[in-house]
């Protein structure tokens, strides 16, 4: 009645992993056999000969093929234990519950005598008792967890020969296969795989075999190890030897690596600790004490800042992103994540683009590439006499270039182009993701964005037409915005009905927007962004103009071909500063105060790899505080996503993170100086972002505008100390999407709605289990978390919204990101904007998508303020893999709705609700 495989094959490029190992190609027959075993066992030698049976086990044999070869990936491989958990599901949902049964019988008995001669042979090599001394250390304090279904697991998986390591990865797995029935066996696995880090960086540093518990584990004198072999090999600075290590040591919290999730500690273990021949010798704790300690360099009393440092990080109040945590404390602390550029209309400064992209992105920047000033198509070359090939083949080198620096591995290189909606080749630029055409002319790994003048979206409100230039005949356009450019612009249109311009071509403006949304909704670009709220609100008006966001669409810094902006990052865990009763604003002040200065340190320590971001950074000291958690946040206070309450939550959040982000910058400037360039900015003239609302107000000159100006707190006491002690940073907001550091909190990213409530995760370090903790504590709590939960969740794909014995009130506290109108989140995003000095990356998520639909849902964004947006992500009828742990796939014939893929994957895949780039 078992289910081996052999024989003829249905697909051969799929195959089988038998138990021992080896390799076979699948064939259903052996499914049919299996099925018309099981119904000989109930029914009797008669069911051979029924037709009945023959014709159900032909049924049930094609669900179960349809179901296992949907899972089949890349390169796929099937375990003979997902294939009969599959038959045992048809047959349970097929309604033949008696030879279900039999079959699961069938399967145990069969199971417990593979096991004997095996676990046998293997306890021999194993010492069990340690394996059960680790479980139970993994599992001690954790609710609703227990270690007997972790070694059962692990004894299954036992065989003779098995290696230490093997071992090791043998009690991860077992408990992994757990998580999407209990969350909190996501704990369980980081505490498995923290045992095995901890024997890894143990004995390294010994030179030889060395294992210890939690308990066991000296984390002082450990850390003095590490951190005299870091500066040997050369990874660490060593500096950081000659901190009081005394003091550093006595601050460790050895209990915080227990804090972990797997999905955060195998993100950590891949990607971020030092490592020598690809073994970790890094803990957890002492990861970021290193990045506190390499943030406190330059602090007079470093000791007490690298502790005040590593208490934020390390309890997951705040996190630094992704390049300040990789390289802080390293013999090159290059600690900025995002760099802004504007290449210029000649090829010096076009090749010195490259170089400069190549250079930035080595040590893990994201970078924004400004390429409006470009000559377009058919432009003339004075130099040569001939014309141009506008910007396109240029855009094809600059993608090749992020491709071939990749970060050293850690982290996919990542660019995005901006280009003015006025330009020449800006159709060409829209098609520029397409995967069909002239693939010379295309760029399927490089992100694009439309940046967007207010002139042309009232042309398109009005159904008016519009006027494409080539840069070089109408040079200043670039620099121009509000009334100033749509006066400008209206002149530049004379001219060239007088004959005085030879490059242009007129369209309808609707037209153009209607195919911007179009490329948005096929190929996930260019995305939609606006200059004019970036320029009009920008505090630094008086020292150049925003060109261009950055590659997530959250930064709004001044370029200029002598300028690379650079934006220095890092995130609020919201979560961790609220309770069910509210906002904890006490301690929100406290996180906010330690994180600005940590940011304001990265400018002076930092490493820049080109002369244009040093000068840039040092005189006007941006930085970017924003925040994460916020669903999290929204279901720790039991409010929907989709609520006016929720819209108000992320607007007094919002207040008091900027109140105290501007009131420490300003702080910072009465201790250490004013920024260099503080003198004639919005911020000296008493203007903070909650006012520049009304100089956007002014230039839109009219109703385009409709945001909230509402606040609660006394701005006017701010407004006066930013007067008299000026600001140490000249931005200090901006909301990232902190895809990655909110997976080492374990929390939802940035502003993100839920995804969905149970999924699997996937990014550099694997494939995830990722279950709603919130949403299994609240069906706990009614009675209603069990095996038949999981399975509806993964069959509606992670909704509630079918599953009818879910009360309504959870249904609407748990709806998923397409379940909800994203006007809702467009207005949570306007509320926020009003007190952020520069922006935020919005995702859009819009169910069964129409032109009607995009076009209403981007000029709303337009009318509530927005600066930028982000990805717009759309569903499709297409299938997703679903997880295949036994008992709780999904249904059989399910055809799943998950988001449109991009038909090439960017740096940034829209099918992913997750940017690797930014942090």
């Amino acid at each position: 009645m078992s289910v081996e495989t052999t024989s003829r094959p249905v697909r051969a490029a799929v195959q089988v992993i038998r138990r021992d190992a080896t390799v076979s190609p699948f064939d259903a027959n052996k499914i049919s056999v299996a099925l018309t075993k099981a119904f000989l066992a109930v029914e009797g030698d008669g069911a051979a000969a029924s037709s009945r049976v023959h014709h159900v086990v032909a049924e049930l044999t094609t669900q179960v093929e349809t179901s296992l070869l949907r899972y089949a990936g890349p390169e796929p491989a099937l375990h003979v234990e997902q294939i009969q958990d599959q038959v045992e599901l048809a047959l349970m949902r097929g309604g033949h519950h008696k030879v279900a049964r039999a079959y699961v019988l069938y399967r145990e008995e069969r199971a417990k005598a593979r096991e004997k001669p095996a676990v046998q042979d293997a306890a021999e090599h194993v010492d069990w008792a340690r394996v059960e001394h680790v479980v139970a250390e993994a599992v001690a304090g954790i609710d609703d967890v227990s270690a007997e279904p972790v070694l059962a697991e692990t004894r299954r998986n036992l065989y003779d020969g098995i290696t230490a390591e093997e071992l090791a990865t043998a009690q991860i797995l077992a408990a992994r296969t757990l998580v999407e029935r209990e969350p909190n066996y996501s704990y369980v696995t980081a505490r498995l795989l923290l045992d095995k880090l901890r024997g890894e960086a143990l004995t390294y540093l010994a030179g030889e075999p060395r294992l210890a518990g939690h308990d066991e584990l000296n984390y002082p004198g450990y850390f003095r190890d590490y951190l005299a072999r870091a500066i040997e090999l050369e990874l660490v600075d060593p500096e950081l030897a000659k901190f009081n290590l005394k003091k550093i040591t006595a601050a460790i919290r050895p209990e915080r690596d227990l804090d972990f999730g797997f999905l955060g500690l195998q993100t950590l273990y891949d990607r971020y600790f030092l490592h020598h021949d690809g073994t970790r010798f890094e803990l957890p704790q002492a990861f970021f004490m290193r990045v506190a300690m390499g943030l406190a360099l330059r602090e007079q009393d470093r000791e007490r800042r690298a502790i005040e440092f590593y208490e934020l990080l390390s309890s997951f109040d705040f996190m630094a992103s992704t390049p300040t945590l990789f390289n802080s404390g390293t013999t090159r602390p290059q600690l900025s994540s995002c760099f802004l550029t504007t290449v210029d209309d000649e090829l010096d400064s076009i090749f010195q683009s490259y170089k400069n992209n190549a250079l930035l992105a080595k040590y893990s920047g994201g970078l924004g590439n400004d390429w409006t000033p470009v000559r377009g198509l058919g432009a003339h070359i004075k130099g040569t006499n001939g014309k141009s090939q506008g910007v396109v083949p240029f855009l094809k080198i600059a993608n090749d270039t992020a491709v071939a620096v990749n970060q050293g591995g850690k982290r996919k290189g990542a660019a995005c182009a901006y280009l003015e909606t006025w330009h020449i080749d800006v159709e060409e630029f829209l098609d520029l993701r397409k995967n069909t055409g002239d693939d010379r002319r295309r760029t399927h790994d490089m992100n694009t964005a439309n940046w967007v003048p207010d002139e042309f979206l009232r042309r398109v409100e009005a159904d008016a037409p519009w006027t494409l230039f080539s840069p070089d005949e109408t040079p200043d356009l670039h620099d121009l915005y509000g009334t100033a450019f749509a006066e400008r612009y209206r002149e530049y249109e004379a001219a060239a009905d007088r004959g005085e311009i030879k490059v242009f071509r007129r369209v309808r403006a609707v037209e153009l927007w209607r195919r911007m949304l179009t490329m948005l909704f096929e190929t996930g670009h260019p995305w939609i962004t606006f200059k004019d709220p970036c320029n009009l609100r920008s505090p630094q008006q008086h020292a150049g103009v925003v060109h261009s966001s950055n590659l997530c669409t959250e930064i709004t810094l001044n370029t200029s071909t002598g300028e690379v902006a650079v934006c220095n990052l890092g995130s609020v865990n919201l979560l961790r500063h609220v309770t069910p009763d509210g906002l904890d604003t006490a301690k929100l002040e406290r996180t906010v105060r330690t994180a600005v200065r940590m940011l304001d340190n990265v400018i002076d320590i930092n490493f820049y790899t080109i002369p244009e971001a040093r000068r840039s950074n040092l005189r006007h000291r941006p930085i970017g505080l924003g925040l994460m958690g916020f669903q999290d946040a929204l279901f720790e206070l039991g409010l929907p996503v989709a609520s006016p309450e929720a819209v108000e939550f992320a607007d007094r959040s919002m207040e008091h993170l900027s109140y105290y982000a501007i009131s420490a910058s300003s702080d910072l400037a009465a201790e250490r100086g004013r920024y260099e360039s503080f003198d004639g900015s919005l911020w000296s003239q008493g203007i903070l972002p909650i006012d520049s609302l009304r100089l956007l107000a002014a230039a839109r000159q009219g109703d385009s505008l409709d945001v909230d100006y509402s606040s609660t707190m006394d701005w006017d006491a701010l407004r006066e100390r930013v007067r008299i002690n000026g600001m140490r940073n000249s931005n200090v907001m901006a909301i990232a999407p902190t895809a990655t550091i909110s997976n080492i909190c374990g929390v939802g990213q940035s502003i993100e709605p839920q995804f969905q409530n149970l999924y699997v995760k996937s990014n550099m370090s694997g494939d995830f289990t990722v279950v709603n903790p919130h949403l299994v504590r609240d069906l706990k709590a009614r009675g209603l978390w069990d095996e038949a939960m999981v399975s509806d969740l993964k069959y509606f794909d992670g909704s509630l919204g079918q599953i009818d014995r879910v009360p309504g009130d959870l249904k609407r506290r748990y709806a998923t990101a397409f379940e909800i109108d994203p006007k809702w989140l467009v207005d949570a995003a306007s509320r926020r904007q009003k007190w952020i000095d520069q922006a935020q990356s919005l995702n859009l998520y819009v169910d069964a998508p129409s032109g009607r639909k995009l076009d209403e849902l981007y000029r709303y964004a337009w009318h509530k303020g927005l600066k930028t947006t982000y990805y717009l992500r759309a569903r499709a009828a297409t299938s997703v893999e679903k997880s295949t742990l036994r008992g709780t796939d999904g249904k059989l014939n399910a055809v799943p709705a998950v988001p449109v893929a991009a038909p090439e994957p960017a740096a940034c895949r829209i099918d992913d609700p997750d940017c690797e780039a930014c942090q």
